[in-house]
Order: C-alpha cells, then structure tokens, then sequence
C-alpha cells in the first residue's frame, strides 16, 4: 500500500495527514466533516472566536459521545450475555425433558 499526503480543511485551517490507499482517504474524509461539524456547532453555540478552545470544546463533546456510545455498548453487551446465559439455561431443560419423554416411550407399558 502506498502512503500519500492528504490535504484536509477543518474549521477554516488546512492540515496534510499521511493516508495509506483509498479506504483511509475516505475514513479521513468521514472523520474531517465530523470534527469540521462539531467545531462549527461549538462556535455557534459558544458564540467564541477563540479557535483553540472550539477545537477544546469540540473534543470534549466528541469525546462525550464515545463515551455514551461505549457505555450503550457495554450495557447491550450485558444483556446479550444474559440472553444467552437464558438460551443456555433453556436449551438444558429442553434437552433434558426430551430425554426424559424418550425414555418414557421406549419403556413398556
């Protein structure tokens, strides 16, 4: 894979990132409009010209969100647990009364 220097615009500044083929040129692209998005909800909101503590508060917010996701995560990932904690706990007893109505056919009468 080759690397190449990337131009990108955030909040007005240019910046070069090294990105190596296509798909981490368009992951860039991704992450550049989201960082641009959130520096300029920031400044509306803070009605700040101080590009620094945007860029602060953008990453703030950002990191916020990684936050809520991976907590949202971590709890969907405990449930899944308990489900199949559940399916398991289910399989056991449906596995052990077909056995027991097996054993009940085969026995005579």
């Amino acid at each position: 894979m080759t690397e190449r220097i990337l131009e990108i615009e955030i909040f007005g500044q240019r910046y070069k990132i090294r990105v190596k083929g296509e798909e981490d040129e368009k992951y860039i692209g991704h992450l550049t409009s989201l960082v641009d998005q959130k520096m300029h909800e920031v400044a509306v909101k803070s009605k700040s010209a101080d590009t620094t503590k945007i860029a602060v508060l953008a990453a703030l917010n950002i990191a916020d969100e990684l936050f809520l996701s991976q907590k949202k995560l971590d709890q969907l990932n405990e449930a899944l647990g308990h489900m199949e904690t559940e399916i398991e706990s289910l399989e056991v007893h449906l596995f052990a009364d077909e056995n027991t109505y097996t054993d009940a056919d085969k026995s005579p009468l």
